[in-house]
């Protein structure tokens, strides 16, 4: 479980101060999907940081399960995000000199963990490029090379998932494709899955919508449709 209690974020200071978010509290329950969605600077993706423990909050507590994580100090903090946490962001940052496997087995040779043996072809597998294994990310097309980042954030069969616009590079199909991965790894892992998009068809995949506004939750909807999730961010 995921929770932030009363979390605000300032940038900048005095009268230049940003304040990306203003006392928000929220809970995200295991194996569920949560989108969060709002216009342009609402803090969404801020939300995300905080949540995932990449970004400290200037007031308030984030806290999974019982612990604490804004209050981490850093090596330990990073140890635990290494040991529970996948990410999947449309700045991909995949390495070119590496193979696709290379590139999914990444995150857990820096965090010095041994995956299982067929763990990278397990996620590779899952997002049906397995036949891929050897290749290079520039040999890859677009939708493939955001596969891969899927694949590299599922390898470790992570309890959190984290995802900041996943589809927002791609074009339909392979984003349908994407939204399947994830909501699979819910329904049949169990995983916790909080995704940012701005894309109402995206958010129809979640369990839930939280919809932000100035660094503010503004609505809080349980599977909404993807008509009624258009029609609520065209009034805002």
């Amino acid at each position: 479980m995921i929770r932030l209690d009363d979390v605000s974020l300032v940038y900048g200071r005095s009268g230049i101060a940003v304040r990306a978010l203003d006392h928000v509290t929220l809970r995200f329950e295991p194996a569920t999907f949560t989108a969060v969605m709002g216009p342009s600077g609402s803090g969404k993706s801020t939300l995300l940081h905080c949540a995932a423990g990449m970004d400290r909050p200037t007031g308030g507590s984030v806290w999974w399960d019982e612990v604490e994580v804004s209050g981490l100090p850093e090596r330990r903090l990073a140890v635990l995000r290494r040991s529970r946490v996948g990410f999947v962001f449309q700045v991909l940052n995949l390495i070119p000199s590496m193979t696709v496997a290379q590139n999914v087995e990444l995150p857990s040779r820096l965090a010095g963990r041994r995956l299982a043996p067929d763990a990278v072809d397990l996620a590779l597998e899952r997002v049906g490029l397995v036949h891929r294994a050897g290749a290079r990310p520039a040999q890859l097309s677009g939708g493939q090379q955001q596969r891969v980042a899927i694949a590299r954030g599922l390898a470790a069969g992570p309890e959190l998932i984290f995802a900041d616009e996943p589809t927002g590079a791609l074009d339909r199909r392979t984003g349908r494709e994407i939204l399947d991965f994830l909501r699979a790894g819910v329904d049949a892992l169990g995983q916790t899955c909080v995704m940012v998009t701005h894309d109402p068809v995206a958010a129809a995949y979640a369990d839930r919508v939280v919809v932000l506004e100035d660094g503010h939750v503004v609505d809080d909807l349980e599977c909404p449709s993807t008509s009624a999730l258009a029609a609520r961010l065209g009034a805002t």
